[in-house]
């Protein structure tokens, strides 16, 4: 989903997810994420390019997270980068800014080097690619697949 160039996915009736109930989701822990369907699968929308929806899967296991704690944190830096890569589709270069701003900081404070899979200086760095890509970018891109993909490390 990109705003403007499509219905809403859950408030329009035409959306791609309209009607659909929101499972309650356990919370995402440095123990459990191998096994956590809505995490794993927040990580395979944004890699396949699916950014406002891996948000969305994020944003859930946020809330579970109690929105508070390194947990919350890791996640709602996940969201930021998603959320960046929506304003890059959308070509809004200050709000891609902002995201990746705030999502470098958020991922700066996760105070492992590998949580839950995903290495986070390479977040970090993915987060910097995703305003550099976005710079190259004239104007909207609703279609546009980054070039950062999130790789996991089975340890």
């Amino acid at each position: 989903y990109v705003p403007g160039h499509a219905p809403h996915p859950v408030s329009d009736p035409q959306g791609h997810m309209h009607g659909q109930q929101h499972e309650a989701v356990e919370a995402l822990t440095a123990q459990n994420w191998q096994s956590s369907e809505t995490y794993l699968y927040g990580i395979d929308l944004f890699n396949h390019g699916f950014y406002w929806e891996a948000h969305e899967a994020w944003e859930s296991l946020w809330h579970a997270a109690g929105r508070k704690g390194e947990m919350a944190d890791f996640l709602k830096g996940l969201i930021k980068l998603a959320a960046a890569a929506v304003k890059v589709r959308e070509g809004n270069l200050s709000g891609i800014q902002r995201h990746t701003a705030r999502g470098k900081q958020l991922l700066s404070s996760v105070s492992r080097e590998i949580h839950c899979g995903l290495k986070i200086e390479q977040l970090i760095d993915q987060a910097e690619s995703i305003f550099s890509q976005a710079q190259s970018c004239n104007g909207a891109q609703p279609e546009l697949l980054l070039d950062v993909v999130l790789a996991l490390v089975f340890a």
